[in-house]
């Protein structure tokens, strides 16, 4: 098994994103599967190009994109993306779409293909914050999760994918307000790994029940 996993870059001011520092953390082999690594941009459509061109390169078998979401305390795994582009602030190439569809043709939202709940599962197994979101926003993390659940819907019917959100590191809320959640950057990629963990479990459990072999 194979698995593509994305991180962005730094945006909105800030000189590092925990997605990206968390999956560089992560081994290149995880419960047998082979990892691919990829930093992708946050840059409205730009970076479904990237993950689209990734995809066709490593010919992965589930692809799971992450994203910082500052203010969160738990590691969430997302559930929906929605047919929406609604920026609050500028992508990292000053683009700030409001009101428009990711694809004009695509469905009004998506349903990951992850096992969601059973990666919360895991995680929380190792006692670490984790939680299912029904909203991944409106800015580039649902812009890059919609773009893959269309390219599944679409291109690629045996891919399975989805996204997670990750809370700030602690240095990035040193001057934030007194309360404001982080985690590190161990934890979590140790999330990340135990949710992977999942993926390839679920995945060996639909090959048995067809009566496939590994």
């Amino acid at each position: 098994m194979k698995i593509l996993i994305t991180g962005f870059d730094p945006f909105g001011g800030e000189d590092i994103n925990p997605a990206y520092e968390a999956v560089k953390l992560l081994p290149d082999r995880i419960k047998g599967a082979d990892i691919v690594k990829i930093e992708i941009p946050t840059v409205f459509e730009k970076e479904g190009k990237i993950l689209e061109k990734g995809i066709v390169e490593h010919r992965p078998d589930a692809v799971i994109c992450v994203g910082q979401a500052g203010g969160r305390s738990a590691v969430t795994i997302e559930k929906v993306a929605i047919n929406l582009m609604e920026a609050r602030i500028p992508d990292n190439e000053g683009k700030k779409p409001l009101d428009r569809p990711v694809c004009a043709d695509g469905e009004n939202a998506y349903f990951a293909k992850l096992p969601v709940k059973a990666m919360v599962q895991k995680i929380r197994e190792h006692r670490i914050p984790a939680k299912i979101s029904y909203t991944a926003g409106t800015f580039v993390c649902n812009d890059v999760m919609y773009r893959l659940l269309y390219m599944i819907d679409r291109t690629f019917p045996n891919l399975k994918g989805g996204f997670i959100h990750v809370p700030y590191l602690p240095e990035q809320v040193v001057n934030l307000p007194d309360g404001t959640p982080s985690m590190s950057a161990r934890m979590i990629a140790d999330a990340l790994e135990f949710a992977v963990e999942a993926v390839v479990e679920c995945d060996e459990d639909v090959s048995v029940a067809m009566g496939e072999t590994h």
